[in-house]
């Protein structure tokens, strides 16, 4: 089967969802526009939503990424699904990374990392399908974009192969033991859901996320199978809860402002959204993986 059966979520979907408003985002993401799951504390105060900074949480998961990959230092970076450029910025400015790249599909994401002058960064709107570097990587970085690359309604095995084309071509990107860090949702192992899951989990999809499939844990080990080694493997569903519940929070706190940006539809629908994040991860509907793989030789 051809690759473009096998294509994710178009352009077209991607925008519906980043491009609402930089500013609208702004309201209740933090200070560096990270808009994926944090690394909170492991005392466990952080996760349990007593105390917390979400601004230095955001920055230990970029930190933890950047480690496994082994970026620091490196001469080329790939971040596959760079957003509004907080993995770029700390890549080159605080880890010396000589040049990184990032893809995105959303022409605002594009717009304001340009804007912010990031040093020794190159930003381009593709799909890392049409990705052609004229050089390799010695790192690569995806965070939250993989459920991107598979649309809704492929069966199993179509999206293994979907997967699979990601992972050979980063493996043909990347150097003898190179490696990959990678963080996605999962499918949880809970899988008793009563009609109000169902219909909230349908609503991300059909509203929020249109095209997009999140990835069995299974179906990400499968695919990268011969080409990769799994070198470490977490599940943090509890982070992403807490992560939600703090962006729900701030939306909250500045609904007025949101609403006259983007609207009170669109407000309300983002208030359901992550209200519903927050129970899923927490019950275990859906989990939070990051991974990292390193190349053969």
């Amino acid at each position: 089967m051809s690759t473009a059966a096998y294509q994710g979520a178009t352009a077209e979907a991607i925008r519906h969802h980043y491009d609402v408003s930089n500013d609208f985002y702004g309201l209740w993401l933090d200070g560096s526009l990270t808009y994926t799951c944090a690394l909170w504390d492991e005392s466990g105060a952080e996760l349990a939503g007593i105390q917390g900074d979400l601004e230095a949480a955001q920055a230990r998961k970029l930190d933890y990424l950047i480690e496994g990959a082994r970026a620091a230092g490196a001469g080329r970076v790939l971040d596959v699904g760079c957003g509004w450029g907080s993995l770029l910025k700390r890549l080159t400015g605080i880890y010396g990374v000589r040049h990184a790249t990032g893809l995105t599909l959303s022409d605002s994401q594009a717009e304001l990392v340009r804007a912010s002058g990031i040093a020794r960064t190159e930003i381009r709107v593709e799909n890392w399908l049409d990705h052609e570097p004229t050089e390799g990587y010695d790192a690569i970085i995806s965070i939250g974009a993989f459920e991107h690359f598979a649309k809704t309604g492929l069966t199993r095995a179509e999206r293994i192969a979907a997967y699979r084309e990601f992972f050979e071509r980063c493996y043909e990107w990347l150097p003898s033991h190179g490696r990959i860090a990678l963080q996605t949702n999962i499918k949880g192992n809970n899988t008793v859901m009563d009609k109000a899951t169902v219909r909230e989990l349908m609503f991300i999809i059909e509203t929020i996320f249109p095209e997009s499939e999140i990835p069995a844990l299974s179906e990400v080990v499968e695919s990268s199978e011969k080409l990769f080694d799994v070198v470490s493997l977490r599940n943090d569903p509890d982070h992403y809860s807490r992560t939600c519940g703090e962006w729900l929070r701030r939306l909250q706190e500045n609904r007025e402002a949101a609403v006259r940006i983007s609207g009170e539809e669109n407000v309300v629908n983002y208030e359901n959204y992550l209200g519903a994040s927050v129970r899923h991860f927490k019950n275990r509907h859906l989990g939070l993986a990051r991974i990292i793989l390193e190349k053969g030789r």
